[in-house]
């Protein structure tokens, strides 16, 4: 599926994205940065999953995933219908079948403290339309961090195991579970006149096990497990049975998710609670979390609660208790007990309304402050990051943590060489909590922040509305090369076979001093480096001659003009001829274009009367690069009949009946024009589940009507019956 090359860029480009402070993760680029997570969060997954061969740690890849999640809540419209986060997590490889599970398998939404949670039990009550004051009875259980298992009985007997898969499909891992003594072969479900049934589990080592297994994979030389997550999750598809029952396996069963009786009748509502159903499973001699404290235990590792109250004693008293299970735990799950009300709470496309998970608190340690070092993006920013004497913290080494900007520091006051605490926010990203100034000796140094730019030496700016230090030499090492690989990138130019860590190499080597140098490689000498050869040159000649033709649009975009984004690319390329029109243009002429704010503006306009700028998109179209407009540039046509004609739009949050693309699509259908953001010239805002900050922003400013995705989709209907 990928090349060794690509496998390298992502790689290089997957460790360089690990530590983002949050200014970039919500800056300019967050678009971008968007898709390039989105790319190497693919490129991982097939790793860990279909090759069971990770080549980043779980702390790592979490890392990833929750920044693209960030981004994508701050700024819903960077959304994909193809996002990682829309998904549940992909595990299948070809080296198994792959069978349909009986019934979907929908990921967990989370929740960190009790304001988390006692928000989630209003919404159930606001689901159900249960008065405020009525309890609801929830059932709270460990989260085991293990290997999902779906389990398939017919007529008593044990008949099919599956991975979880894609939510849809997972990966036959019969043979393997057999071994699992914790899986009854025989179970008597048809006492309760079930003919098939479907179980959800999760497969664990016992921490002491787990201990045991890597103590003798060292004696024999073997590489040893990371963590017991990844010894079981490797376990279930061991080709072998053998292996699999090696591993010290055991199965929890924790949801009864499918059951029928031989006319394909649903017995389900057959049950009056959740409880009821793992009660049924405990009968049956399955390996269930209990309500009574196990040997060793002080507390029970599942409870009934009353209300949401009991839940976040219960959740608080866990926490509290994690290290001491013997199973590697990171939260609990809750659940609402009643499976009628369960049934009026519903489901989005990604997570039950009626479930929760509770993620544990983050973790934290001291560790001592070596130094800081300031790095330079392709935009000029300067962004300061923590050296750190290494600390094990929740599993992971940790010594580097993004501090962000000056204002940080100063905030923090942190010194090098303070005793620093440290955490993992929400058990994933590093962050420095605070100094400890009462363990200062006298030896420690105050962080001066440079006034001139650590890899240029140009004098660093300012500008009034930043946080951000910026070298605004446009020649600057750090940015030239950022600024090539952002050219290459997807919704850049998407030159293939030119990743990250290629254009290093070839600026290294003198063969890159400008964007445009990228048009005029020599492939011939490009075969004979290592690691390429004849095919990989080629390859590359064809995405470059290919990303010539690319309409201008994407050629604006590409040029690492600060905050011109997709959108604004387009609504420039759509008033222009050729790309060196806008040379000609003064700064008022950019502010009449809709959308295009004064800082913008002032941005382009700079951009476009700069002598250098204008000689380098000169030399690109000398040497085939397209700087004219093409049918994709041009605006399309607006239904000037249509109900929302003369209207500007915008969608926040996740649409649950629509993809945002399709939302988009049928806004202009209806005569509206697409915002890029929420200002006092945006007419509508419709608002999907977990909307943030735009909704804010919206009802502040008192003029935008605020839609919900029925709202819209009512609106655009009836104007089509009329």
């Amino acid at each position: 599926m990928y090349s060794a090359a690509e496998q390298r860029d992502l790689f290089d480009l997957s460790k360089k994205m690990l530590y983002t402070p949050q200014a970039d993760l919500f800056g300019e680029n967050a678009g971008q940065r968007a898709e390039d997570l989105r790319r190497v969060i693919r490129y991982h997954e097939w790793r860990y999953y279909v090759q069971n061969d990770p080549v980043l740690s779980d702390f790592e890849y979490d890392q990833l995933y929750k920044q693209l999640e960030a981004i994508e809540e701050a700024f819903p419209e960077f959304i994909t219908p193809d996002s990682p986060t829309l998904r549940v997590g992909k595990d299948l490889t070809e080296s198994f079948v792959q069978v349909a599970h009986l019934t979907p398998m929908l990921s967990l939404d989370n929740s960190y403290d009790a304001e988390d949670l006692n928000d989630f039990d209003e919404q159930v009550k606001k689901l159900c339309k249960l008065p405020k004051d009525v309890d609801v009875e929830y059932c709270v259980e460990p989260k085991f961090d293990g290997g999902t298992i779906v389990l398939v009985y017919e007529n008593d007997l044990f008949v099919r195991a599956a991975t979880r898969g894609n939510g849809q499909m997972g990966d036959e891992i019969s043979a393997n579970i057999r071994t699992l003594r914790t899986v009854p072969l025989q179970a008597a479900f048809s006492k309760r006149g079930i003919f098939r049934v479907e179980l959800r589990g999760e497969a664990l080592i016992k921490k002491d096990i787990f201990e045991k297994i890597n103590k003798k994979r060292q004696e024999a030389g073997e590489p040893l497990f990371a963590n017991p997550r990844n010894a079981a999750t490797g376990g279930l598809r061991m080709k072998d049975p053998r292996e699999t029952a090696s591993r010290g396996l055991e199965a929890f069963l924790y949801q009864l998710g499918y059951a029928v009786d031989n006319q394909d009748n649903n017995l389900l509502e057959k049950f009056e609670t959740h409880d009821e159903s793992i009660h049924l499973l405990r009968e049956l001699g399955f390996k269930v979390p209990v309500h009574r404290p196990e040997p060793g235990n002080h507390l029970e590792e599942t409870k009934t609660c009353r209300n949401i109250a009991e839940v976040i004693t219960f959740c608080q008293a866990w926490q509290d208790f994690r290290d001491e299970y013997p199973y590697e735990i990171d939260g609990m799950v809750i659940k609402v007990n009643s499976l009628e009300l369960q049934s009026r709470c519903g489901y989005t496309s990604h997570h039950p309304r009626w479930a929760i998970a509770f993620k544990f608190k983050a973790r934290q340690a001291t560790t001592r402050l070596r130094d800081v070092e300031f790095q330079v993006g392709k935009t000029g920013a300067i962004t300061p990051v923590a050296k750190l004497e290494p600390v094990p913290l929740a599993g992971v080494t940790v010594q580097n943590v993004s501090l962000h900007n000056e204002e940080f520091i100063r905030s923090k006051d942190l010194r090098i060489g303070d005793q620093v605490l440290v955490e993992r926010a929400g058990d994933v990203i590093p962050y420095i909590v605070k100094s400890l100034p009462e363990l200062r000796d006298g030896t420690e140094r105050e962080v001066v922040y440079p006034k001139h730019c650590p890899v240029c030496h140009s004098e660093l700016v300012k500008p009034e509305e930043e946080a951000i230090w910026r070298c605004e030499n446009a020649e600057c090492e750090a940015q030239v090369v950022q600024r090539m690989i952002f050219h290459t990138s997807k919704h850049a130019m998407d030159i293939e076979g030119l990743g990250e860590s290629t254009i290093e190499r070839f600026y290294k080597l003198g063969w890159l001093h400008s964007i445009a140098d990228l048009y005029r490689l020599d492939y011939e000498k490009v075969a004979q480096l290592e690691g390429f050869g004849e095919k990989s040159a080629a390859n590359m000649k064809a995405g470059i001659e290919k990303a010539k033709s690319n309409p201008i649009h994407r050629l604006l975009h590409s040029l690492s003009v600060h905050h011109l984004g997709q959108k604004a690319s387009k609504l420039l390329a759509a008033e222009i001829d050729h790309v060196l029109d806008l040379a000609g243009w003064d700064l008022e002429k950019y502010q009449t274009i809709k959308d295009v704010g004064p800082v913008l503006a002032r941005n382009v306009f700079h951009f476009f009367h700069n002598e250098h700028n204008v000689e380098l998109l000169q030399t690109m179209e000398s040497l085939g690069v397209n700087l004219r407009q093409t049918d994709e540039d041009k605006k399309t046509d607006v239904n000037t009949d249509g109900p929302l004609y003369g209207k500007s739009i915008l969608f926040t949050g996740t649409l649950s009946q629509m993809t945002r693309e399709e939302a988009e699509k049928r806004a202009a259908a209806a005569g509206a024009s697409l915002a890029s953001g929420v200002s006092k010239h945006l007419s509508i805002l419709v608002v999907g589940e977990k909307a943030g900050s735009k909704l804010k922003k919206a009802q502040a400013l008192g003029t935008v009507e605020v839609w919900s995705e029925g709202e819209f989709l009512v609106q655009i209907s009836e104007s089509s019956a009329e």
